[in-house]
């Protein structure tokens, strides 16, 4: 098949990670960095040979060949933007909390979102969480599930610290929604440790019947999953059932695409987009 064109509007760290990951892909071709100013994200989109501008949204609208559209900016932003993609015709994966769109979390319920146009990737932290929450949940049914995302202060930039009520409420929501718990419930910890840490998050989940071969077995068959297209996730803790409380520990390291190896947050839920991306573009074009 020939490549689908995408676009990023966003040309900060996470969106420059994105291009090199789209460079990379045998489904997608990367073509258009979207700035509102001149900046070195922007520039370097331009020096590896891609179309950039400085105007905003507006110049990529009209671009019939740009069929995908990464925005990678803010949740406030993507409420101006998410409209004004639908309207074009082109399908938006949502990087920010906005949530205008289905929470998607690719090893979990991407294959029922065939006919959205607009894919929330909910937050670094529900990237890596909601697959552990649904794994527990679908062994033994959640009626609470709380979690602890840490990542190192250095890979949480202004987009991050900007929208922190919106993560932890997103968060929330999807270990709801997509995780199945009963209700749920986000933390974000910015570590400033030096050298830098990589990403750990635990889970913590009250279930109603704590089977523990059958909690461990489907853990271990969700993070094969996601290991599928983000090979740093691992477990650093296996299920620890005591009683009805079961609790999971898992780090994410980065593939050090564009940000450090650290950065395990800003690699997964890139990750998880670019694998939503190729899924459409194979399906639908």
């Amino acid at each position: 098949m020939d490549k689908v064109k995408v676009a990023i509007i966003g040309p900060g760290n996470i969106g420059s990670d994105l291009m090199y990951k789209v460079m990379r892909s045998d489904v997608l071709q990367m073509d258009y960095m979207v700035g509102i100013v001149e900046s070195e994200g922007i520039r370097r989109a331009r020096d590896l040979g891609f179309r950039t501008t400085t105007n905003g949204i507006e110049d990529i609208l009209g671009e019939e060949e740009i069929k995908i559209v990464f925005d990678a900016t803010g949740a406030k932003a993507h409420m101006v933007h998410a409209p004004l993609l639908k309207d074009a015709g082109k399908i938006a994966i949502d990087m920010t909390p906005a949530a205008v769109g289905p929470y998607v979390v690719p090893c979990v319920n991407l294959d029922k979102l065939s006919d959205a146009d607009n894919f929330n990737m909910v937050t670094c932290g529900g990237q890596a969480t909601v697959p552990i929450a649904y794994a527990i949940d679908e062994a033994a049914d959640s009626s609470y599930t709380e979690i602890i995302s840490c990542i190192s202060s250095k890979s949480a930039g202004p987009g991050t610290r900007a929208n922190i009520d919106e993560f932890t409420e997103t968060t929330s929501k999807a270990l709801e929604v997509v995780g199945g718990a009963d209700k749920g419930k986000a933390i974000i910890i910015l570590n400033p440790a030096e050298p830098p840490l990589m990403m750990t998050n635990t889970v913590h989940s009250i279930v109603k019947n704590p089977d523990e071969d059958k909690i461990h077995a489907s853990v271990n068959h969700i993070v094969k999953k996601i290991q599928k297209y983000v090979p740093g996730y691992k477990l650093r803790t296996p299920p620890i059932v005591d009683g009805n409380k079961v609790t999971v520990i898992v780090e994410v390291e980065g593939a050090g695409d564009f940000l450090p190896k650290y950065s395990g947050n800003l690699d997964i839920i890139n990750a998880a987009a670019v694998e939503t991306a190729e899924k459409i573009a194979r399906e639908r074009f």
